[in-house]
């Protein structure tokens, strides 16, 4: 189970942290993503990490900005999110499979579990 948290109203300019608590979900030889998608559009990987060594993908569109860790032993990956633009409103979602790697799982938009999204919207 995953479970997103940490999503909220934020004026651009400003940062947020998402969190996603995985719990029930073999996480030694995974990849981790942080995936979003805004009203009427597809949605899009934004950041995916593997759990067992130091790789990770982040989607040009938020290079820079966004950076996400996974905390092995809490089993919860973060999303730290700062200089936030209008255009990353969107809802969050994190998900996990043991299969890819991080740069596979945010680009084959397939994963073997999925959570909840949490809402993100910047606005003034």
């Amino acid at each position: 189970q995953l479970q997103a948290s940490g999503g909220g109203l934020v004026q651009p300019g400003g940062s947020l942290r998402l969190s996603c608590a995985i719990s029930g979900v073999t996480l030694d030889t995974s990849a981790i993503g942080w995936f979003r998608q805004a009203p009427g559009k597809e949605r899009e990987g934004v950041s995916c990490i593997s759990t067992y060594d130091p790789i990770t993908y982040t989607a040009d569109s938020v290079k820079g900005r966004f950076t996400v860790s996974v905390d092995n032993a809490k089993d919860t990956v973060y999303l730290e999110m700062r200089s936030l633009k209008p255009e990353d409103t969107a809802v969050y979602y994190c998900a996990t499979d043991q299969a890819q790697r991080p740069w596979n799982l945010c680009h084959s938009q397939y994963a073997e579990h999925w959570g909840r999204g949490t809402l993100v919207t910047v606005s003034s």
